[in-house]
């Protein structure tokens, strides 16, 4: 019985053995073909990454979840995946303590990037500053840093928020009979740096007198952009009777759409809206019968979200990256759409939309192939 008792505990040591060593192995993510990538990309220990390990990137983004957030992430997302990468997103909306938090939880995990979106100056630099220590490859889209430092070993990445705000205000100005343009001025801070960099262009077209503000809307907080937005410009046209005001200009497209709906529910035809930023909803409301949306600076947010990601690449291969990077921006009209038009299909009607060989490199190409992209 001794004997028979003592080759039962040695089975089951060996059974329980055997689970103990499974449990340090539990990752859900599969074999990488991007283990050249990483070895030679990060200043953590090569020899460290198990070759069963993929790359984890984190993007983190400080907006709430409109359709400019989702077609950022989609678009970091879609090409960090078809570099073998692991993405996990995450969004605060707007809420600087919150980002913070994320941010700093991130750091305690075992991520080897980041892309890290609308970080404002007054943190920045501070709350990034450990993640870099800890040899984390970073890339910021629309983050300002303190005294207007970048950090050593960041890229800092934008849209040409400054040919943004011009083409649009161009566009105001041309399709005015009165000089200067009457608007209504659609704007959300300071403190938000693509809008803030689009004031400054606001600012030096009132000084040219090519423009002259009747009022300045925006929304308290990002909780209810649209609605809050809608409300107020509704509440001020009654005080400007027809052919009194040129065109709202929306600083953001989620403030142009709530300027929209107002003088949709006014009925009022005499007032032309100009935006920037674009998204599926957009054109939609661009295309509806006699609507007064009559055009929009943006840039295509799904490439924002892949050019970043490829900066982030290079960077966990040890490759030169730019301190800086702005994105090419496009005048959309009203005009140059069709029935037939989404994101999707936008680059049919405006030449080089959503289009950049940007970053590319022909061993991400190798690794996209590989990974079936």
């Amino acid at each position: 019985m001794k004997r028979k008792f003592f080759s039962m505990m040695m089975v089951v040591a060996m059974v329980a053995s055997l689970f103990a060593g499974c449990g340090n192995s539990t990752s859900t993510t599969s074999t990488s073909k991007t283990d050249s990538t990483a070895t030679s990309g990060s200043e953590k220990a090569a020899d460290n990454k198990s070759s069963e390990d993929k790359i984890k990137i984190a993007v983190i983004r400080n907006l709430p979840s409109d359709d400019h957030t989702k077609q950022f992430l989609d678009g970091a997302v879609s090409e960090g995946q078809s570099l073998g990468y692991q993405v996990d997103t995450f969004i605060s909306n707007g809420d600087d303590a919150k980002f913070q938090e994320l941010v700093a939880q991130q750091i305690e995990k075992d991520y080897d990037g980041f892309v890290i979106s609308h970080g404002k100056a007054e943190y920045s630099t501070e709350m990034l500053q450990p993640a870099l220590n800890k040899g984390i490859k970073i890339v910021t889209f629309d983050t300002s840093f303190k005294d207007g430092v970048i950090p050593e070993g960041i890229t800092s990445t934008a849209q040409d928020d400054y040919s943004l705000a011009k083409l649009s205000l161009d566009e105001i100005v041309a399709r005015s009979a009165n000089k200067p343009a009457r608007v209504i001025k659609l704007w959300y801070g300071p403190g938000v740096p693509p809008l803030d960099r689009r004031e400054e262009i606001y600012k030096q077209y009132e000084a040219e007198g090519k423009i002259q503000t009747l009022e300045l809307i925006g929304p308290s907080t990002l909780d209810d952009v649209q609605g809050e937005v809608s409300s107020r410009v509704g509440a001020i046209l009654a005080k400007y009777p027809e052919g009194s005001v040129d065109a709202i200009w929306g600083s953001w497209d989620e403030l142009a759409k709530g300027g929209y709906k107002a003088l949709q529910e006014a009925n009022r035809k005499d007032i032309q809206l100009i935006s920037i930023d674009i998204s599926n909803q957009d054109i939609n409301l661009m295309m509806e019968p006699d609507s007064i949306w009559k055009a929009t600076a943006a840039v295509d947010p799904r490439l924002i979200g892949m050019v970043n990601m490829r900066i982030l690449a290079k960077k966990l291969k040890g490759e030169e990256t730019p301190q800086t990077y702005d994105l090419a921006a496009h005048l959309i009209k009203q005009e140059d759409l069709n029935a037939d038009t989404t994101m999707d299909t936008l680059k049919q009607v405006v030449p080089g939309w959503g289009e950049s060989d940007a970053f590319n490199e022909p061993w991400m190409d190798e690794l996209r192939s590989q990974n079936g992209k």
